[in-house]
């Protein structure tokens, strides 16, 4: 088998996915940086209703259990394994981001679910095919053993299926051992998210391997949630349309914004091709970006959270 570590860059994508702190030590700065994107999520999480962590622990439960089960089937397998680590081998550093990506903004979806006054349509993007979901699930897998042990992986790949399967295990009577509680369940899911969150960004804003992808650019709102915005009548004169100035006359079929803003139907569909926010507020509809969307998001958990982006209570 090759050898992998000759031919990707794993050290420089385990440090992005680690945030950069496997290794030496941390000034306090750095620490409380990497610290705060679990202090946002778990600030955000404390403010929802006992009902509410407790249909979210179930759902999360779920999601874990079923990628669990992936896992266990790809790891018993040494054909299965092989095909998927060839699979993570053979795809391009952009598109290995690209996955890491699509994970997060999956478990963003959920985590966000009790936060939106009103819910997105389904974002299709955050489906993953079999192959892909397996990969995605086994590079995280990779990344979560190097922290673990920063030396377990320096070995030929061929032996790199044992080494995961003792790995996943203890893992697995870990958990089941303290049983389904909320911060069992939750908790791991929540650092995975933080740890995929600072990979993404990581690699975005340093240009390594983002695919050139820009964080803060324009993009358009998704077909979805074009398509599922109501028409409401007019009731009373004199509203104006901000993008054309005009009168919105009583009686006439409009279109209303999540945020309750009304605009012509033949004003507002042009403007959200090439823009998800509303022209009046800037409240952002969801898009078909990935790491737009990512953003859109995240910043719903950093308003529902008392912790500001720096870590710091407000």
């Amino acid at each position: 088998m090759v050898h992998f570590l000759r031919h990707l860059p794993w050290s420089w994508l385990w440090d992005k996915y680690e945030g950069e702190s496997g290794h030496g030590e941390e000034e306090d700065g750095q620490i409380k940086g990497q610290n705060s994107t679990e202090a946002i999520i778990m600030s955000a999480l404390s403010t929802l209703s006992a009902t509410q962590i407790s249909h979210l622990t179930r759902c999360v439960y779920s999601i874990l259990r079923y990628h669990h089960l992936r896992l266990s089937s790809l790891l018993s397998s040494p054909t299965i394994f092989a095909h998927t680590l060839h699979h993570l081998h053979s795809i391009s550093l952009p598109h290995k981001t690209l996955l890491i990506a699509r994970h997060l903004l999956s478990t963003l979806h959920h985590l966000t679910r009790f936060f939106q006054s009103t819910v997105p349509p389904p974002y299709s993007r955050t489906s993953l095919k079999l192959r892909d979901l397996d990969a995605v699930l086994l590079l995280l897998l990779l990344c979560q053993l190097r922290q673990h042990d920063p030396q377990a992986l320096e070995t030929c790949p061929s032996e790199w299926r044992t080494i995961l399967c003792t790995h996943f295990s203890k893992t697995m009577l870990s958990l089941s051992g303290t049983g389904a509680t909320s911060g069992a369940v939750l908790i791991p899911y929540i650092e995975v998210a933080a740890r995929c969150r600072r990979f993404v960004g990581a690699v975005l804003s340093g240009g390594g391997g983002g695919g050139g992808e820009k964080l803060g650019r324009e993009v358009g709102a998704s077909t979805a949630s074009v398509v599922a915005l109501p028409s409401v009548e007019v009731s009373d004169g004199g509203v104006e349309c901000v993008i054309c100035k005009e009168e919105m006359r009583q009686g006439r079929d409009v279109c209303e914004l999540p945020c309750e803003h009304l605009f012509h139907w033949m004003c507002i569909l042009p403007w959200l091709v090439k823009r998800n926010t509303c022209p009046c507020c800037r409240f952002q509809l969801p898009s078909d970006d990935v790491f737009a969307e990512i953003e859109r998001l995240w910043d719903v958990v950093v308003k529902s959270s008392s912790v500001n982006p720096h870590g710091e209570c407000t």
